[in-house]
């Protein structure tokens, strides 16, 4: 899913890199790309409104970097309000009690078994824990396989 959106995006911010001067209009064109990129994604559709108003306001609001191209500036706006929009910082993940239970839900093709996986991974890893994954996708039984292999 992620790797998707990002598809989307990158290709959505091409378009005005190579732009001299942000305007209004080449920044209505983009904003527009990146709101339909993100709705497709399943983004709330009133977080996508209020993400594409607080770059809209940064992007117009400010005078270009002069290091920085027009694009360049607005693709530096649109990645700090990603990363406003997820959090801003990393936290450590807690889970309690025995055992610690994580439930990933979402629509198909979202990307949860492999984001389990990856998950189960990292938690090897940093906590040295041994995670079982247990895959009830009763529609799906090849995940069973994808989560051995």
């Amino acid at each position: 899913m992620f790797e998707n959106l990002s598809n989307k995006l990158l290709s959505s911010l091409k378009s005005i890199r190579g732009q001299g001067k942000i305007t209004e209009k080449n920044i209505e064109e983009t904003l527009k790309e990146i709101r339909l990129s993100l709705l497709e994604a399943d983004v709330n559709f009133k977080v996508v409104k209020n993400f594409i108003q607080k770059v809209k306001e940064k992007a117009l609001g400010k005078e270009v970097l002069e290091s920085l191209s027009a694009g360049q500036q607005l693709v530096k706006i649109v990645h700090d309000e990603l990363v406003n929009l997820l959090g801003g910082e990393a936290e450590d993940l807690i889970v309690r009690g025995k055992p610690g239970v994580i439930f990933l839900v979402g629509l198909q093709g979202t990307g949860k078994t492999t984001s389990a996986a990856k998950l189960a991974l990292y938690i090897r890893k940093k906590y040295g824990k041994r995670p079982g994954l247990i895959p009830v996708d009763v529609y799906r039984p090849a995940a069973i396989d994808q989560l051995t292999q």
